[in-house]
């Protein structure tokens, strides 16, 4: 089985990179542009495998996308590259719409062009895999999960951003024939993770003893999954999954915020014991704006169509992140000399530039 990983070096695809070329023995092309949240370091355990090649690029250069999938000659696309921080998508949205929108369409069109001229049995194999978010359908209330027949309600240029791919994705099914399959998960957490999202900010600022800013009250809640359940989905999806069909991808871990920065500090007082608990740090700082109060999962198809299940609990995948981010400070610390924690997304900020951007 030969598969492309785009965004192959960020957290997510960093992880289904390791599982494919290390579980399942796959041959493996990593295409990442090594923007800002791609990390080279984090492919450090599938370095010179001779099932894995890497290739620095961006979807949206088309002439890089063609060569490298002719070169290649794939038999699933697992598309992973995008801009994905709700915060940076408010103050500079043009880098989200050129990756996750151009991008994808670029890239739609590279694998549309390589999937025509393959022969009926390796165009019948072939598959293209758009992976999204749960933010594309919006805020939900008390009760209620996201399902796949979910009407899209985007809040943020970056879950506006991601609609758009998803659209454009079903659309080159419907038009072309294109095989795509589309996967829209909830929050990832684990391993890998860059350190502006609030599990490993948090880690990395409790252990250092400095603030933990939560939005708002602390009320939002979000559906937590380990990332290397996701990274299992994601291939089951693009083996088994219909073609035409979406995929929801889901923990089964709703939690309110504050409670995954009080869990956080309690698993961290249990490793590395401080005279006051670490939930004494938090503080609660000026809400994001349009911020999302409620996402929840409903992955019954996934689970019964396909038989995935979630291996990580919340608790026990929270345990395994926080354990590896304390044995890991050669990954972290390099990415938190660049990314220090400030704030990011104020509705009242200039129109950024790129360099504010990042």
């Amino acid at each position: 089985m030969r598969v492309i990983v785009t965004g192959g070096a960020g957290f997510i695809g960093s992880a289904l990179v390791r599982y494919l070329v290390l579980e399942k023995g796959y041959d493996v092309l990593t295409i990442d542009a090594l923007t800002y949240a791609g990390c080279q370091e984090s492919l450090r355990a599938v370095e010179g495998r001779s099932n894995h090649q890497f290739l620095k690029a961006d979807i949206c250069d088309r002439a890089a996308m063609e060569q490298a999938i002719v070169g290649f000659k794939p038999d699933r696309i697992m598309h992973l590259a995008a801009e994905s921080h709700v915060d940076r998508s408010i103050t500079g949205a043009a880098e989200f719409i050129q990756t996750n929108v151009v991008g994808t369409f670029t890239l739609l069109e590279a694998a549309r062009a390589y999937w025509n001229a393959q022969g009926c049995e390796a165009k019948q194999g072939f598959r293209f895999l758009h992976v999204s978010t749960d933010e594309v359908y919006g805020s939900l209330g008390a009760a209620g999960l996201f399902e796949e027949t979910t009407p899209y309600d985007p809040s943020s240029p970056y879950s506006a951003s991601k609609a758009a791919s998803d659209h454009l994705a079903m659309a080159w099914q419907r038009t072309y024939g294109l095989p795509v399959v589309i996967s829209n998960c909830s929050n990832n957490y684990g391993p890998y993770h860059f350190p502006e999202k609030l599990i490993p900010l948090t880690i990395l600022n409790a252990l250092s003893g400095r603030p933990l800013p939560i939005y708002g009250t602390g009320e939002n809640i979000r559906d937590w999954l380990y990332v290397d359940d996701h990274a299992r989905a994601l291939d089951l999806i693009v083996e088994r999954g219909r073609v035409g069909q979406t995929y929801n991808v889901g923990g089964r871990n709703e939690r309110r915020n504050i409670d995954v920065v009080r869990r956080i500090c309690a698993v961290l007082d249990d490793l590395v014991p401080v005279k006051e608990s670490r939930d004494k740090l938090i503080e609660f700082v000026t809400d994001r704006p349009g911020h999302d109060a409620r996402y929840a999962i409903d992955a019954t198809k996934l689970e019964t169509e396909l038989g995935w299940r979630a291996q990580e609990n919340f608790d026990t995948g929270i345990e395994k992140t926080v354990q590896w981010y304390l044995n890991n400070q050669w990954w972290w610390e390099p990415l938190r000399n660049r990314y220090d924690g400030q704030r990011l997304g104020l509705s009242n900020a200039s129109p950024s530039s790129p360099e504010i951007a990042r």
